[in-house]
């Protein structure tokens, strides 16, 4: 019994700790979109490219800057290398040779080197490179941060669309519970046929797996929204905003009259960065013809010994140092050099055509998503009216089902006309936000 208690104790700690770990979020559509702003794993990755690509441009720069290198080097010579000479120079026969190791059995070197680019066209264009490629990285985070905002809104929308569906088909569940049984009482009076009673059962059966689908699918959307924020799955979040009310925020015909200037989006920053790049790359070509010039210094120590004793006070130390100059020419490359350099010329050529694609599609894409955002507020207006129609008809249509006057075919049909009326309310909310997010992405600015 004790063992029990204690195991009992033990996992109601364990989920008291679990439950306590849980963090706890409430969001506005705003507040989601600067939290992953921030916090998006996408977000994150982007942030850290531009750090990297910063690096990257000192890396650079520092190529051309003074390199100071140091090293220490020992040979151990415990056969050393023989040479032959005259054995008549150590008083032998003339014509025979005497056989002589040069060298001593230990030697040790300690040198610094101190080396200074002087001139390179190359590092010029790499200089002008690195700050290229840090301004695509800048790019692309804001081209992150445009994705990550359109899909916030339609990961939000998503859920409020989830939990609308929700609560309407609740309601309309409990309206045709209330209906039905008061219907089953009618059929035992005699006063209709059974017919009746099983057509409303069909409807509520269709209404209770609509229901429970909205209800797995809104955990999928909840997961999918915390996902796109940069959240545990598992933490807590509650959306404070409601889809009427940012549907009716999102009512605004001055964005589509607007002037789209292509130049402002940052797709067409980007392919203007990608034909610099490639000028760039002409550019290097060009200059790996022209000579380039580098200086060093070295300076060091030699020992010599027969014995290790080079760290002993008694060491003979021998210094050397000097002072050159390095030029290097470039005279003939069998024209690989010239094809080098027309490749890259080519693909200058390349880009430029690629930003005139890219400018013509924004185009499109703008005249699309400002025809899909006029005709989504079309849309919402149309139902709403057409939502407002189907609850008079169903209403009238309940009346006279309960007096007799309207069969029961007549009554589901009205019924499946006032829930089809009410999803295509919702999905017409969410589209006006969608649509407006999809134009806002296309407009988006530097």
């Amino acid at each position: 019994m004790k063992k029990l208690l204690l195991i009992t104790l033990m996992v109601f700690a364990v989920s008291v700790k679990a439950q306590e770990a849980k963090q706890n979020y409430n969001f506005s559509l705003e507040q989601a979109i600067s939290h992953a702003l921030t916090n998006n794993y996408s977000a994150i990755n982007a942030s850290r490219d531009i750090e990297i690509s910063k690096e990257k441009k000192w890396e650079t720069t520092a190529a051309g800057l003074p390199q100071v290198n140091a090293g220490l080097d020992y040979a151990d010579n415990f056969i050393l290398q023989k040479s032959l000479i005259p054995a008549e120079f150590f008083g032998g026969k003339k014509g025979e040779f005497a056989t002589v190791a040069f060298g001593t059995t230990h030697s040790m070197a300690v040198h610094a080197t101190l080396s200074q680019l002087i001139f390179d066209g190359s590092y010029i264009v790499a200089l002008q490179a690195s700050k290229t490629y840090m301004k695509f990285y800048q790019n692309a985070k804001q081209k992150s941060d445009v994705e990550i905002k359109e899909a916030v809104i339609n990961a939000y929308g998503n859920v409020l669309l989830a939990e609308e569906s929700i609560a309407i088909l609740e309601k309309n569940k409990k309206t045709l519970e209330k209906t039905l049984a008061d219907t089953k009482e009618i059929f035992k009076n005699g006063l209709i046929e059974e017919e009746n009673v099983e057509q409303l059962q069909i409807t509520l059966t269709t209404i209770n797996s609509t229901l429970n689908y909205n209800k797995r699918l809104i955990e999928v959307a909840n997961k999918m929204l915390k996902i796109i924020l940069g959240i545990n799955i598992n933490d807590n979040l509650k959306l404070t905003d409601k889809l009427d009310t940012l549907s009716v925020s999102n009512l605004d015909l001055t964005i589509s009259q607007n002037d789209f200037f292509v130049a402002e989006n940052v797709n067409y920053s980007m392919a203007l960065n990608y034909e610099e790049q490639k000028q760039l790359e002409y550019k290097l070509e060009k200059a790996r013809a022209l000579p380039s010039l580098s200086a060093n210094l070295n300076y060091g120590y030699n020992a010599f010994g027969n014995q290790f004793t080079f760290f002993t006070s008694n060491q003979n130390w021998l210094n050397y140092s000097n002072l050159g100059l390095s030029i290097r020419l470039p005279i003939f490359s069998s024209l690989a050099r010239s094809s080098r350099t027309q490749q890259a010329k080519i693909a200058v050529e390349q880009a430029k055509t690629q930003r005139t694609e890219v400018e013509q599609k924004l185009k499109l894409q703008f005249a699309n998503a400002k025809s899909e955002y006029e005709f989504s507020i079309e849309a919402y207006t149309t139902a709403k009216t057409n939502l407002n129609l189907a609850e008079r008809i169903e209403k009238k249509q309940q009346i006279k089902f309960s007096e007799g006057l309207s069969s029961s075919f007549d009554f589901s049909e009205a019924q499946r006309q006032l829930y089809s009326a009410q999803q295509n309310y919702l999905q017409s909310m969410v589209s006006i936000i969608n649509k407006k997010a999809a134009l806002e992405k296309v407009i988006n600015k530097k």
